[in-house]
């Protein structure tokens, strides 16, 4: 009877598992809310090695800001889909930056530079924050590898959170969909 209880929830744990890693994660400001400015040093971009505030210059335009804290191949994916967007919507003035949060900026920023090459973004700046946090304003879930907000007129539209591993193509389809709604 005890063997059976105990391979009931061993079972048990083994099929929710997968479902608590594939659970929706809330991280970053909700539709509605205000972008506030922070800044970031620039390791791919006409910035490069300089503080810069890329919400300062935003004001009303359409803006994807990605806050991400690993480099990978989903993330990949979508820098490349938000280049062609850029290229895309120039008459809609989209803006688009992804901003890693690491607590290394130097150490981490030829990693960014060499990641940026192999994904050959070009229109997509990469910055660095340097706080595994993120900036206090945007309540970035700390279990969130990737947060993406979709905004425009200074408010956000849309929010999309992943944990590690989580961004699929399919999420990233869904993303650049949103962005595609947000130059309309």
């Amino acid at each position: 009877m005890v063997f059976r209880f105990r391979v009931a929830i061993l079972a048990a744990l083994v099929v929710g598992l997968p479902a608590l890693a594939a659970e929706p994660i809330e991280s970053g400001l909700k539709p509605g809310q205000k972008p506030g400015p922070y800044t970031a040093v620039v390791s791919v971009g006409k910035e490069r090695g300089q503080l810069h505030c890329f919400i300062c210059e935003t004001e009303d335009k359409p803006a994807v800001v990605v806050f991400a804290r690993s480099l990978s191949d989903g993330l990949g994916k979508l820098v490349r889909g938000l280049d062609k967007a850029l290229l895309d919507n120039k008459k809609a003035d989209l803006r688009a930056w992804v901003t890693f949060l690491n607590d290394d900026q130097q150490k981490f920023d030829p990693l960014v530079v060499a990641w940026g090459r192999q994904q050959s973004s070009k229109s997509v700046p990469l910055a660095i924050f340097e706080d595994l946090t993120g900036p206090p304003t945007y309540r970035l879930h700390r279990g969130a590898d990737v947060t993406v907000l979709l905004f425009v007129k200074q408010k956000v539209v849309k929010n999309f959170a992943f944990k590690d591993g989580a961004l699929t193509d399919a999420q990233v389809d869904e993303i650049l969909k949103g962005v595609g709604e947000l130059v309309k």
